[in-house]
């Protein structure tokens, strides 16, 4: 039997991936978001922002990495598999900057369903940029909707994780998921 597939979503410094570094010390199986690795990636080949200079680039190299990532999952021997960020963000993101983009984006998302997504809200006190993540608040407040719409799009009920700790922000996805 596959592995439920759990999505951790929100938009930047919501705190996806302090939550998802915890699971992965309980030992759970966790799937990291690949967009920085993409950015990275782009800059050692000159360019600074690939979402920003050729975001449907981007947003092809994410989508390509989010289904083998799914692939991935779908392997690995475990009843959950969390994952940072699906496949709907990408559609978000393209939404969202109001990029035109074809099918195949949409068809992907139709395709690779996962079972479970939790959406972290935007959080001021603790927004931060850094060297990958260069959107500022307002947009991100913009990020967050348009995930949400994005997921409810594609038919999805998504769990709306509260502010707290990581603990109890992990405590709380723990237990919708009966861990």
């Amino acid at each position: 039997m596959e592995p439920k597939k759990i999505v951790i979503t929100g938009g930047p410094s919501t705190g996806k991936t302090s939550i998802v570094e915890k699971i992965e010390l309980m030992g759970l199986p966790c799937i990291h978001e690949i967009s920085r690795s993409v950015t990275l990636e782009a800059r050692e080949q000159g360019i600074e922002q690939l979402f920003v200079t050729d975001p449907l680039l981007f947003s092809k190299k994410i989508t390509e990495g989010r289904i083998n990532q799914f692939h991935e999952a779908s392997k690995m021997k475990a009843e959950h598999v969390f994952m940072d960020r699906g496949l709907p963000d990408v559609v978000a993101y393209l939404d969202c900057f109001d990029q035109s983009y074809d099918h195949s984006y949409i068809e992907a998302c139709e395709k690779y369903i996962y079972d479970t997504v939790f959406l972290l809200p935007p959080w001021k006190e603790i927004y931060a940029t850094d060297g990958e993540r260069y959107e500022n608040y307002d947009e991100a407040l913009r990020i967050h909707d348009c995930l949400e719409a994005s997921y409810e799009k594609y038919g999805y009920n998504t769990i709306h994780v509260p502010k707290g700790s990581v603990e109890e922000r992990l405590s709380f996805i723990l237990n919708k998921v009966k861990i």
